[in-house]
């Protein structure tokens, strides 16, 4: 059993960072193009407030508002969130970028005392469905949030060359830690011999190593690994998070990555996601 990963004590920080940095920005620098597919910066931010107002809306407050319709598969419930994702960033186009920052500031103080609030073992209002969960506790919604707020504030970051600073390791591990937990559900219909176990390594600071171990029947990510992993993979770590996000090519991500031994297992960690696409 892997343990809990804490993140919660981690918003405040995010978001300090993210305001010093968008209050620094040029009114040419909210224009500039993301790793996200048609979203400039301003966009990004705009996301990052919808993350912020709907859990206070839904979570705190018991209002969902729009409900999905017919929503039979993972892919209509992508579908759904990526419809609504979308009006919110076209509706946001009227604000303009200081009172998105105020915003931001305003709505980030009560989604991170609202989170503060969660019993980290109850079950969580919705599962963490890029791992295969059904049902999840709040310490894992919680680190799943995390990894949203991460990511989107990187691709800001990135848009505008400043990501050195979420790369340091108190923030950048526990992005990369949940982002693997969804190796298992990720695999699980790869076939290999009970005991196969695959090694992937992240470079840099913030990186580290995971294990994930073959069962009879199922795959499992072990912190010690009892047996010599027939692959190993090793990532950058400047594109680990990239891959998890659709944010680069499956072809550049294997240029950059190092695969050693049964390459055919190894490599499918290239078409891994971590968030909801």
């Amino acid at each position: 059993m892997n343990p809990p990963i804490p993140t919660v004590h981690l918003f405040p920080i995010l978001d300090e960072l993210l305001l010093s940095l968008l209050r620094s920005f040029s009114a040419s620098d909210w224009e500039r193009p993301t790793p996200a597919p048609r979203w400039k910066v301003k966009d990004v931010a705009a996301h990052l407030l919808d993350g912020n107002l709907r859990t206070l809306s839904m979570l705190r407050d018991g209002h969902f508002g729009e409900s999905p319709e017919n929503v039979q598969s993972y892919e209509d419930l992508v579908g759904f969130l990526n419809r609504l994702n979308a009006d919110w960033v076209a509706a946001m186009k009227r604000l303009s970028p200081a009172l998105l920052i105020e915003l931001l500031d305003w709505s980030g103080r009560q989604y991170s005392d609202y989170l503060q609030s969660l019993d980290p073992f109850a079950k969580a209002v919705f599962p963490v469905a890029w791992a295969g969960e059904a049902q999840s506790e709040n310490w894992f919604h919680i680190a799943r949030e995390y990894t949203e707020k991460w990511h989107h504030q990187q691709q800001i970051r990135f848009a505008t060359g400043q990501e050195q600073v979420l790369y340091r390791r108190e923030l950048y591990f526990p992005y990369l830690d949940t982002s693997m937990r969804a190796l298992p559900h990720h695999y699980h219909n790869v076939p290999a011999e009970t005991g196969t176990v695959i090694q992937f390594s992240v470079s840099g600071e913030g990186g580290g190593h995971w294990f994930l171990q073959r069962s009879e029947d199922a795959w499992h990510l072990v912190q010690v690994a009892h047996a010599t992993p027939v692959c190993t993979v090793e990532i950058e770590g400047e594109i680990a998070w990239r891959i998890f996000t659709k944010g680069i090519s499956r072809e550049e991500a294997g240029r950059r990555c190092t695969i050693a031994g049964r390459r055919e297992l190894g490599e499918r960690v290239l078409e891994m996601l971590a968030v909801m696409a």
